[in-house]
């Protein structure tokens, strides 16, 4: 839970022997900082990008718990809590992804994942999802390691939200390995949603000892194996959807 703001004693983490929300923000900015000027001298990388995300969740306090071994798969498809999902995952792999538009502008990590390559798409403008695809598609084509996030929007995680298929169709028709994974965190100042602003959201963030999201991959999907769309889809979201 979060605390309340007159609740919060900005001593006890020095007490306790763990970084203060001063020296966490102070890491945060400074390593994405390095980063940004890696990738302005033209060093970006998926490599790099990983590296940042993991420094960055540990700046953060973020510990990723990969629940079971992580199967060989092109794509890796996964539900979506929050703006640090891609993080928690590129923290495992080097790969590329395609995000929605907003991210391009979100503080921290909007102009490194400009400068390093990543695929956006405006899911309100049909133009933009086409093209998105197309390029979606060639990635796949490269063999290029990818994650996408078909819910294309966050939610609190009780529920999976409508998936848009299109990239997980593109996946099926070329043959392309899929790893579904599920994300889960019971710290509810984790998942971003809404409308909800990012700043007291980071600040929530640096101001507990610990935030924990677990990884859950399910089995890896062949189309080869597969090979009616309508049940890879099925299969798909019944790993991505919140059990019981």
């Amino acid at each position: 839970m979060r605390e309340a703001a007159g609740a919060f004693d900005p001593h006890a983490a020095a007490r306790e022997g763990r970084p203060t929300p001063l020296i966490r923000w102070a890491g945060a900015l400074g390593t994405t900082g390095r980063q940004l000027a890696t990738l302005a001298a033209g060093g970006g990388s998926p490599q790099g990008l990983s590296a940042w995300s993991a420094r960055l969740l540990g700046h953060l306090g973020v510990e990723v718990e990969v629940a079971s071994a992580l199967a060989d798969a092109q794509l890796w498809v996964s539900n979506h809590l929050s703006w640090l999902d891609p993080m928690v995952l590129f923290s495992l792999r080097p790969m590329g992804t395609l995000a929605k538009a907003e991210v391009a502008a979100y503080p921290f990590i909007g102009r490194g994942a400009r400068r390093a390559g990543l695929r956006f798409v405006d899911r309100s403008e049909p133009l933009s999802r086409a093209a998105a695809l197309a390029a979606f598609a060639a990635d796949l084509r490269r063999g290029r390691p990818t994650l996408l996030f078909p819910e294309g929007t966050t939610t609190c995680g009780e529920t999976l939200a409508p998936l848009f298929e299109g990239g997980l169709r593109a996946a099926h028709a070329l043959g392309v390995t899929v790893l579904p994974l599920r994300l889960q965190c019971d710290a509810t100042h984790y998942p971003w949603t809404g409308d909800e602003a990012l700043l007291p959201h980071l600040d929530a963030l640096v101001r507990v000892p610990s935030t924990r999201v677990r990884v859950l991959p399910g089995p890896a999907l062949d189309p080869a194996s597969e090979p009616d769309p309508e049940a890879f889809l099925r299969r798909i979201a019944a790993h991505l959807r919140p059990q019981p």
